[in-house]
């Protein structure tokens, strides 16, 4: 996966439109995000996690918390925007949360549903593929090979998530890494392997039967001689 582009108004701390461009800051092939507490490290973070699976890590999604940016105005709608490649196709993924926005007539506010949209670049122009939060999250998950645990566990390193795979039994880590890094022709070998091992056991298990089965025939004819 590449991220080219991220775009972020009215969420986390940045209430006003802000856009990241990943290709000029990756142009020397790394790249690093700092800034003091409270700068909003963690939110870039967070946005581009939301865009992929409409959520963000742990408990900052928690009921009664907001994505949206205390500072944002009324009527300017919470909304990230990730451009991004993955599995060789070139994405744009929109999403808002459910949000508050004024009443178009009359006082008040009413309340949006949560909207994504994904958007895919054929050489010519951007087409329109999905607006449907389930689809769009198993398109991405199945690029990705990554679930939403497995990506903030082990991209997500600054949100502390990595201690946990560190501590996971070696089983499930190596599950997750298998899944990362496809291992599967590994897996195939390593099992051909074990067929061709067991297979060559038991001819060597057949094989001390019939020498066992024949020591005592032989033994009694050379006493017979």
């Amino acid at each position: 996966m590449r991220l080219h582009r991220l775009g972020i108004t009215a969420f986390g701390p940045f209430a006003e439109p802000q856009e990241i461009d990943f290709d000029a800051l990756s142009g020397a092939g790394i790249f690093l995000l700092h800034g003091p507490t409270g700068a909003g490290k963690t939110s870039v973070l967070d946005a581009v996690c939301y865009a992929l699976y409409g959520s963000v890590p742990g408990p900052r999604q928690a009921p009664g918390t907001s994505l949206r940016s205390d500072h944002a105005d009324a009527g300017t709608p919470t909304e990230v925007t990730l451009e991004l490649t993955a599995g060789g196709r070139r994405l744009e993924i929109t999403r808002r949360p459910e949000q508050d926005r004024p009443k178009k007539r009359g006082s008040g506010t009413t309340k949006d549903k949560a909207q994504s949209w994904l958007r895919e670049y054929d050489g010519e122009g951007w087409q329109a593929l999905s607006r449907s939060h389930q689809e769009i999250g198993e398109e991405i998950e199945q690029l990705l090979g990554m679930s939403r645990e497995q990506f903030c566990q082990v991209v997500l390193l600054p949100q502390g998530e990595f201690a946990r795979f560190l501590r996971a039994d070696e089983a499930a880590r190596g599950r997750l890494l298998g899944r990362l890094f496809d291992t599967r022709r590994f897996a195939a070998v390593e099992q051909l392997l074990a067929e061709r091992r067991r297979a060559a056991e038991a001819k060597v298990r057949a094989r001390d039967e019939k020498v066992r089965h024949a020591a005592p025939r032989h033994a009694h004819a050379a006493r017979d001689t």
